[in-house]
């Protein structure tokens, strides 16, 4: 069976306090979530009923079994996630001190991870090939193997060999304590740009790629290196997709932060489920910035993801909805 979306990367426990407005020091209590920004992308996709898979590794552990399990009861196919030997399942621990402070911590990433052990020859080019929307991270290209394994699956769906209503994304998520510099980031990433048709990210995020310039310039640079559709989220502006005859904004949808965290995880499914759908642009892009904003009011991420009629909902309520 071939995937709607086959995301390719970062998996992780998430342990998010149940005390609100305290730092970390101060929590009593945790719940327990899977996490990894290309595995929340899967569970978000697959909330709108799109057939998802993930492509990782967890350690050989009982934290491993539970991500496997949650896969499962999300609806996300796992057989593409294998366990390493020797090595942990990594936990990310956050403090939730809304609106704007939710700092992170990560455990069992240093100095490696199992999804960075990722090698080329595990690799099912055949399901990456097939599958409708292939999404990678710029995280995933922060160590070896995984880098050369990620860029493996990109030569497996070459950008002009894509079918139609094929999609390669690649998530332009940079965090800098994973790389030993900026200038190591950009390189990679501009290997993978090759091969992408679509590249998504923060103005930070786009300035490690094409380099720090107002959103339209960044968006016009992204499109020079090769993708058909740039998307460069604009904070207080909102959020711009360019391709090259359309430029279209989706503005903030304002909701009481909770958790901001998981906001660009469930954009990203949302993206995807608007793309497959075959929806004008400018409801692809308010669809999934409606279903950041939602995440972005709820604690967890992966748990919190929400349903079609959510993000129609909130949509209507804001005088932005459209007919699916």
């Amino acid at each position: 069976m071939s995937h709607d979306l086959l995301t390719m990367g970062r998996i992780s426990v998430d342990i998010y306090p149940n005390d609100i407005g305290v730092p970390l020091s101060e929590v009593t209590s945790f719940g327990k979530y899977l996490g990894g920004s290309p595995s929340n992308v899967a569970v978000a996709a697959a909330k709108y009923g799109r057939r998802t898979a993930v492509l990782t590794r967890t350690g050989d552990d009982p934290f491993g079994e539970y991500l496997h399990t949650e896969l499962r009861r999300y609806g996300v196919d796992d057989s593409m996630v294998s366990p390493v030997a020797g090595l942990q399942t990594p936990a990310t621990f956050c403090a939730i001190m809304p609106p704007e402070d939710f700092p992170l911590y990560f455990y069992g990433r240093f100095p490696t991870a199992p999804d960075w052990k990722i090698t080329p020859e595990e690799i099912d080019t055949a399901a990456v090939r097939d599958a409708a929307v292939f999404w990678s991270t710029v995280t995933g290209l922060a160590q070896s193997p995984a880098r050369e394994a990620q860029l493996h699956a990109h030569a497996a769906r070459p950008r002009d060999g894509l079918a139609e209503g094929q999609h390669t994304v690649l998530d332009l998520d940079y965090r800098p304590m994973f790389w030993d510099s900026a200038t190591e980031a950009t390189e990679q990433v501009r290997k993978n740009l090759a091969y992408a048709s679509i590249a998504i990210g923060n103005r930070e995020e786009c300035a490690v790629a094409v380099g720090d310039a107002s959103p339209e310039e960044q968006a016009d640079r992204l499109l020079e290196a090769g993708v058909s559709t740039a998307v460069v989220k604009m904070g207080a502006q909102g959020v711009m997709a360019r391709t090259a005859t359309e430029t279209v904004v989706s503005a903030p949808l304002p909701v009481e932060t909770v958790n901001g965290l998981g906001a660009g995880d469930s954009f990203g499914g949302a993206f995807v489920h608007g793309l497959l759908s075959g929806w004008p642009l400018q409801n692809v892009l308010d669809f999934a910035n409606a279903a950041g904003a939602i995440v972005a009011s709820r604690i967890a991420c992966s748990e919190d993801m929400p349903l079609e009629q959510d993000v129609m909902a909130l949509l209507d309520e804001r005088g932005r909805g459209f007919q699916a």
